[in-house]
């Protein structure tokens, strides 16, 4: 039989804070196991939290930029269960008042929504050796805030949940609130997968992946989690609902433990921290700080521009490289500036720059091919593309009467041709531009060129 896998996922997106959730140690990546600590971290008796307020301005820049309805007055709560690697023995966390609610994230053209953004904080890392025998713990990275965007079972197939993912990560690096790095934990994911016969409305029993931090990965145990439950439905057993762990070098998952429910987590009010209010002010600073976001500008670049789909990828893969292009979108020679920072992705020429090659080129001064050469040379001598031209001996030549004398030689050394043209066969006029153009270097102004042959092979 064939089955409908529907898909939530829960992805944890670290924040790109200095400091911690609740305390002042510092988040830096790979210093030495356990230096960045603190009482709070540690859960130390009198211990207090003091929660990061740039930690909140970054949630609601994420919920904002997703539509998502942001609460006046949240709270955070006390999520219980015991593991080396959460010293207190609970999570701070969000759970019946999350601070955002609502929402979408575009994939594909298609809108999946978004249940809740939640603040929380991350715990520890454990470290297994080889054997089982010995395991090490890590705190540095407990208490990093962390937000956990939760999604609705919008999600059909493995191949949408990776997509989702990488929309998620590049809404993240856009709004500057987070590296995204998920070598370094900064992005994870669990998916909860399960199946239902197509055309039914019922939800089947989930599983839920744990802890995936790659897209292939993310596809991978998703793909092979709709097989093993596609199997067990098929035979006429029973999924159980239970949370597995993706092993990426066996290819396969492993059960863990039975599904955890929210009354398993004894949730409470946390009474060392005060409900988190969002007023209007506050609201209205982050609405105005918005920057344009991907898709908007896509828009506005194909309907401006009349670029294609190679192009909007890249010029909206980063938000400096699209809020460059923002100033030109529109313009004369834009889709010119655009082919050439296609051949400077790491935007190391001056966009005034690139604009004075496009109009060098629009003027005939240079030809399109010899442009590709002053951008690499711009690149790589940091100068306008006037010297670089005249380094390299790129300037177009527009004298009509040279190139009418390259003309006059390359049709009369290529006489078969030249009665093949005349005879009907007008396409081979491209051979003798691409004649001409070799006899020139480069330089001769190729429509001119076309010009002029095209007079002399037809008188």
């Amino acid at each position: 039989m064939t089955w409908e896998a529907v898909i939530g996922l829960e992805v944890h997106v670290q924040l790109a804070t200095r400091s911690k959730a609740f305390s002042g140690s510092a988040t830096r990546f790979g210093e030495p196991p356990n230096s960045l600590t603190d009482p709070v971290v540690l859960g130390l008796p009198g211990a207090l939290p003091t929660f990061n307020g740039h930690a909140l301005e970054m949630a609601i820049t994420l919920g904002l930029a997703c539509g998502s309805a942001i609460r006046a007055r949240s709270r955070f709560a006390r999520k219980h269960y015991f593991y080396p690697d959460l010293p207190k023995g609970y999570q701070i966390s969000q759970y019946d008042e999350p601070l955002c609610e609502g929402g979408v994230i575009e994939v594909g053209g298609r809108a999946v929504r978004l249940r809740r953004i939640h603040l929380e904080e991350d715990a520890g890392k454990n470290t297994h050796q080889a054997g089982g025998k010995v395991s090490h713990v890590d705190l540095n990275r407990a208490g990093v805030p962390l937000i956990e965007v939760v999604s609705e079972p919008d999600i059909h197939s493995a191949a949408e949940a990776a997509a989702y993912m990488r929309e998620l990560r590049h809404l993240v690096r856009w709004l500057d609130i987070s590296g995204g790095d998920m070598e370094k934990g900064q992005l994870r994911c669990d998916a909860n997968v399960s199946l239902r016969a197509p055309g039914s409305s019922e939800l089947g029993t989930r599983a839920e992946l744990k802890n995936i931090n790659s897209f292939k990965f993310v596809e991978d145990a998703i793909e092979h989690e709709i097989t093993r439950q596609a199997g067990i439905l098929d035979e006429g057993g029973r999924v159980v609902q239970e949370t597995r762990l993706w092993d990426a070098d066996a290819g396969t998952s492993l059960s863990m433990r039975g599904k955890e429910e929210a009354m398993d987590y004894r949730y409470f009010p946390d009474p060392d921290l005060p409900p988190l209010v969002v007023d209007g002010a506050l609201l209205a600073r982050l609405s105005g700080a918005l920057p344009a976001l991907p898709a908007a500008l896509r828009a506005r670049f194909r309907a401006a521009s009349g670029l294609g789909d190679e192009h909007l990828d890249f010029l909206t893969a980063e938000r400096a490289r699209a809020e460059a292009f923002a100033k030109v979108a529109g313009g004369e020679d834009c889709r010119t500036i655009a082919n050439y920072m296609m051949l400077d992705p790491d935007g190391r020429v001056p966009l005034e720059r690139l604009g004075k090659l496009a109009a060098l080129q629009r003027d005939g001064q240079v030809s399109a091919s010899a442009a590709k050469k002053v951008v690499a040379g711009m690149i790589a001598e940091d100068q306008d593309p006037e010297p670089i031209i005249e380094a390299l001996g790129l300037a177009q030549v527009s004298d009509a009467g040279a190139i009418e004398k390259i003309a006059a030689d390359v049709v009369a050394e290529n006489p078969s041709q030249a009665a093949s043209y005349r005879a009907g066969k007008t396409a081979l006029l491209g051979f003798f531009v691409g004649q001409l153009m070799k006899r020139s270097g480069g330089k001769a102004n190729p429509q001119l060129a076309s010009d002029i042959l095209k007079k002399l092979l037809e008188s």
